[in-house]
C-alpha cells in the first residue's frame, strides 16, 4: 500500500477530472487517477466540436489527455473502480480493482496490427453504436494510454476457446491472456469525485419515436455522424438511406424540463443544439435548420452572442413551441407536430433528420458510489454539494467536480475541477 498522505485520489477521467488531476499534480501532490473505461477523455472526447468558440474539441482535450499521462505525479488506473474506503480526511485507505486489459501496457506500441487481423466486430460504444469496432480496440484513436484492450466478452478465445490471431501477430508478444484482475490498495488524504453524466434515454418518451424512426437521433449520436472521426468520416447523411438531408430540426429539453422524466434544466443543450446546427450549416450551407426551444437559456460569457449569431450567420430558424410527437411519412421523413406557443394552434412540419437535446442525468452507479464513499445524493441522485462551497460533499476530505455533482458544460466543468483541487490540496497540505 502506498502510504503517501499527501496524495489525491481522483475518480473519473472526464475534462473534469483531468483539470483537477493537472492542477494538483503542479502544486507537487500526487495523484491517483481512477477511470472505469479503457482510456481517460470522457464525454470531450467524443464532440466534434466545443462552444461559444466551436473549436476542434480534441485539438483542446490532447494535449491535456498527453500531459495526464506523462506528469511524474500523476499515476493512471484504467480499467479500475472503487471498492471500498475507509479511513477519514487526511488518511483514507481505498481499494481499488483493476481489470484485466489481457495486453502488456508496457509492450504494446498500438501499432494495430491486431485490430486490423481480428475477426470479431462488435457495436462501438465511443461511436454510439452507430459502427463496429473488433474485439481488441482502443476507445478512440488520440485514446490515453495508447493501448489496445480485449473485450473479454465479445473476444472468440475467451467466449468460444479459439482464434488467438492477435496473440500470433504481435511482434511485440504484448497479448497476454493469463492476465487476471487486480486489487490495489492506496493511502490517499483527500478524494475528488468527477465520474460526469450519462444521457438520458428517449426512448421512455414514445412519442417522439426514437429506436422506431431511423431518421431521430440523439444529439451526441449527431456529433459523431459529424465528426470527421466518426463513422461517416465527417459527411453529413442521415442514418436510413445514407442521403445528404436538407432539411433538420433540433428538439430541445428532451428528459428534461419534463415533470414526467427530470424536472430540472440540463443548462447546455441550448447551446450545443446551436453548436450542431452551426456545424451542419458549414457542411452544407443551403440546409434548413429550426430549433424547437420551450426557454432559450444562454447564460454564459458571449453565450447569448453566441445564440444570435446562429440566427444572423447561419439561418438558423429557432421555433418556441412545445412538441408534441413525431411521426413518419412512407419516405422515412421525420414529421413534428407541435404547438406554436405564440399562436396556439398546432402545427406539422416535416424534415428530413430530427436530433434530440437529451437531458444530462446522474451516473446509474451513482448510488452505488455515493454508498462506498458515505457521502449523500440530491433529489435526483447528483452527488450532493455543500449550498456555500459546492464542490464540498457531506464528508470532510471528498470533493466533488463536473456534471456528477449537476448538469454544466465544459467550461464549467473545468473551473469545477480546479475548484475541487484548491480544497483537497488544502486537506493535504495541512503541516
Amino acid at each position: 500500500m502506498g502510504t503517501n498522505k499527501k496524495s489525491v485520489m481522483v475518480i473519473g477521467g472526464g475534462i473534469a477530472g483531468i483539470q483537477a488531476s493537472l492542477d494538483l499534480a503542479e502544486q507537487g501532490i500526487e495523484v491517483k487517477l481512477i477511470e472505469k473505461n479503457a482510456c481517460i477523455g470522457g464525454r470531450m472526447a467524443q464532440l466534434d466540436k466545443t462552444f461559444p468558440t466551436n473549436d476542434c474539441s480534441i485539438c483542446i482535450l490532447a494535449p491535456k489527455l498527453a500531459e495526464c499521462f506523462r506528469h511524474p505525479s500523476i499515476q493512471l488506473y484504467t480499467l479500475s473502480e472503487v471498492k471500498d474506503i475507509s479511513g477519514e480526511a487526511g488518511n483514507f485507505k481505498v481499494k481499488i480493482l483493476k481489470k484485466a486489459r489481457y495486453v502488456k501496457e508496457e509492450e504494446c506500441i498500438n501499432c494495430g496490427t491486431c485490430i486490423e487481423k481480428c475477426p470479431m466486430r462488435v457495436d462501438d460504444e465511443f461511436d454510439m453504436l452507430l459502427r463496429k469496432r473488433r474485439a481488441i480496440y482502443i476507445d478512440y484513436v488520440q485514446g490515453v494510454p495508447s493501448i489496445v484492450t480485449i473485450d473479454r466478452d465479445n473476444c472468440l478465445f475467451f467466449t468460444k476457446g479459439a482464434c488467438r490471431i492477435c496473440e500470433k501477430v504481435c511482434e511485440r508478444e504484448a497479448i497476454d491472456f493469463e492476465q487476471q484482475d487486480e486489487e490495489v490498495e492506496l493511502n490517499v488524504g483527500s478524494i475528488i469525485v468527477a465520474t460526469g453524466y450519462d444521457i438520458f434515454n428517449p426512448e421512455y418518451i414514445e412519442t417522439l419515436g426514437y429506436g422506431r424512426f431511423p431518421n431521430v437521433v440523439t444529439a451526441l449520436e449527431f456529433e459523431r455522424l459529424i465528426c470527421a472521426s466518426g463513422p461517416l468520416g465527417g459527411h453529413l447523411l442521415r442514418p436510413s438511406d445514407k442521403a445528404e438531408p436538407k432539411k433538420l430540426a433540433f428538439i430541445n429539453c428532451v428528459g428534461s424540463r419534463d415533470i414526467k422524466n427530470n424536472p430540472y434544466c440540463s443548462s447546455c443543450c441550448c447551446m450545443y443544439t446551436t453548436k450542431e446546427a452551426m456545424i451542419a450549416y458549414e457542411h452544407d450551407n443551403e440546409l434548413e435548420t429550426s430549433i424547437f426551444y420551450i426557454d432559450l437559456r444562454a447564460a454564459g460569457k458571449g453565450f447569448r452572442d453566441y445564440i444570435e449569431r446562429g440566427h444572423n450567420e447561419y439561418a438558423i430558424n429557432y421555433i418556441k413551441g412545445k412538441v408534441a410527437k413525431i411521426l413518419q411519412d412512407e419516405a422515412n421523413n421525420p414529421v413534428i407536430v407541435y404547438e406554436d406557443i405564440n399562436t396556439s394552434k398546432v402545427k406539422q412540419i416535416k424534415f428530413d433528420l430530427v436530433i434530440l437535446a437529451t437531458s444530462m442525468v446522474p451516473k446509474k452507479d451513482a448510488s452505488k458510489l455515493s454508498n462506498i464513499l458515505g457521502v449523500e445524493l440530491d433529489e435526483y441522485n447528483f452527488f450532493k454539494g455543500g449550498f456555500y462551497h459546492p464542490q464540498k460533499s457531506s464528508k470532510e476530505g471528498i470533493f466533488l467536480c463536473g456534471a456528477c455533482r449537476e448538469p454544466m458544460d465544459i467550461p464549467n466543468s473545468v473551473i469545477d475541477g480546479s475548484g475541487a483541487a484548491a480544497k483537497a490540496a488544502e486537506i493535504v497540505m495541512r503541516e
